[in-house]
Formats: structure tokens, C-alpha cells, sequence
């Protein structure tokens, strides 16, 4: 049986691919009508769900270049390798309180924020 290119995106199955890019293009007409009142911080949520790789790709490197601009950005993301690829420090909340906060790498491999949002459990360390 032969699979659905676009099977591994759920949320864009089903979808006809004219309608893909009408979502596609309003979504950047929204980041458009943001940025053209050059402002100082940019509130961006959950902007990568659903995107192809090219897409997260292209994402990214918009993301990079109006920070580097001088824009802040605070972004809510659960596309984590997007995150990762951009920011410098990431937070990160469970249930409205802090569990992490820091360098990427460093909060990634904490072991609470991979037992709570990746469902890594560690083992305790057993005495010798």
C-alpha cells in the first residue's frame, strides 16, 4: 500500500493543496501587517504547527532576520527543533509554573522538561 506524501502532517491531510496556500499566504499577510508598525517585540504563537520542512526552513530564517533587525520575540511554540534552531534562552512552563529556563541545549536536557513534554522517564541511579 502505498502511503500519502503528506501523511506525517496531520493537520494538513485532507486539505486541498490550493487551499495549503491560501492558509500559507494569509498567515504571512498577518506577519506582514505586524511588522510594518516596526515593532519592539513580536508575540508569535504556535506560528510552525502544521508547516513542511521547507516551510519551518523559510520560517526560521524570517524568524532570525527580523530579530536581528532589533525586534524582540517572545514565541510559544510546541515545534521544539524550530525553537531550538532560533532562540537564545528558552522557558519553559508546565501547568503555569516555571520548570526551566536557560540555554536551549541545557533545558532540553533537563530531566523534568523530558519527563513532562517529551515522556522520557530516567531511572534513578541505584547505589552500588
Amino acid at each position: 500500500m502505498r502511503r500519502r506524501a503528506d501523511a506525517h502532517w496531520p493537520a494538513r491531510q485532507g486539505q486541498p493543496a490550493g487551499r495549503r496556500a491560501h492558509a500559507a499566504r494569509a498567515q504571512a499577510a498577518r506577519a506582514r501587517r505586524a511588522l510594518a508598525t516596526r515593532p519592539r517585540l513580536l508575540l508569535l504563537d504556535e506560528i510552525a504547527g502544521g508547516l513542511t520542512e521547507h516551510e519551518c526552513r523559510h520560517l526560521i530564517g524570517t524568524i532570525r532576520a527580523i530579530h536581528a533587525a532589533g525586534t524582540a520575540i517572545i514565541w510559544i511554540e510546541h515545534v521544539v527543533q524550530a525553537l531550538v534552531a532560533v532562540v537564545d534562552r528558552l522557558v519553559v512552563i508546565n501547568f503555569g509554573r516555571l520548570l526551566a529556563d536557560g540555554e536551549p541545549r541545557r533545558v532540553m536536557a533537563d530531566p523534568a522538561v523530558q519527563d513532562v513534554y517529551l515522556g522520557i522517564r530516567r531511572e534513578p541511579a541505584r547505589d552500588p
